[in-house]
């Protein structure tokens, strides 16, 4: 089996349950006692969330790319960024060692693809949903229509998983707001929704949508999977 290399952290909420469903994954494709050979670079998310409100991208684009070149150094055959925010660094991060990035949106893309969505929601902090980074990579590469929530949505979303979802605290109103804003979404026409924070499915899941939830968590670490066992 190949190695992996994941940058965790960003929660380390969401990056234990990369941890888990790619091993789970590993396990049920080669039965028995297997597990995933990894590497885990767990950063400080404190550091990495005020560099993100302060706008600091080049900071975050450094780090992130050094700690990329450390897993490839290391003996990383592929590198998985645990977090779709820090997905608008990843030019820096392929520029920085010679291992392929398995991008999330990538592997979003083509599981909606696969699924036969092409108008879908997209959830994830304001940096996710409002800057191009993500949205334009799944509109040019898989010819998808992303809508997001409007302003109240996009802040509560937001909101909620910067003081809530990454210090681990699950609250029944918050699950209640997030399933509001999905169907707010349903009623725009969304046909799917992204879950595009690694933390949303620790509060929602699919009996909170009246549509398909793409949780990228588990779309990741699946395609991390495929990349490991092939």
């Amino acid at each position: 089996m190949r190695t992996i290399g994941l940058i965790g952290g960003m929660s380390w909420e969401s990056s234990a349950h990369y941890y888990r469903l790619i091993n789970e994954g590993v396990r049920a494709r080669r039965g028995g006692a297997h597990s995933a050979p990894l590497l885990m670079l767990s950063v400080d998310f404190a550091a990495i969330a005020a560099l993100q409100h302060d706008g600091n991208w080049a900071a975050l684009a450094q780090r992130m790319a050094d700690a990329a070149r450390t897993l490839a150094d290391a003996g990383a055959e592929a590198i998985v960024l645990c977090t779709n925010t820090m997905h608008k660094v990843a030019d820096a991060i392929e520029a920085a060692q010679p291992r392929p990035l398995l991008h999330i949106a990538d592997a979003a893309g083509a599981a909606i693809v696969a699924g036969g969505h092409r108008r879908v929601g997209l959830l994830g902090t304001a940096f996710t949903m409002e800057q191009p980074f993500y949205r334009a990579r799944l509109a040019e590469r898989f010819g998808l229509e992303v809508i997001v929530p409007d302003d109240a949505g996009r802040a509560d979303v937001h909101r909620i998983i910067y003081d809530e979802l990454v210090r681990g605290i699950i609250r029944p109103e918050s699950k209640a707001r997030y399933a509001e804003v999905i169907a707010r979404l349903v009623a725009a026409g969304a046909q799917a929704i992204i879950l595009g924070c690694t933390e949303i499915m620790l509060l929602v899941d699919q009996a909170d949508s009246p549509v398909p939830l793409f949780d990228t968590t588990a779309i990741h670490a699946a395609a991390a999977v495929a990349f490991v066992t092939t």
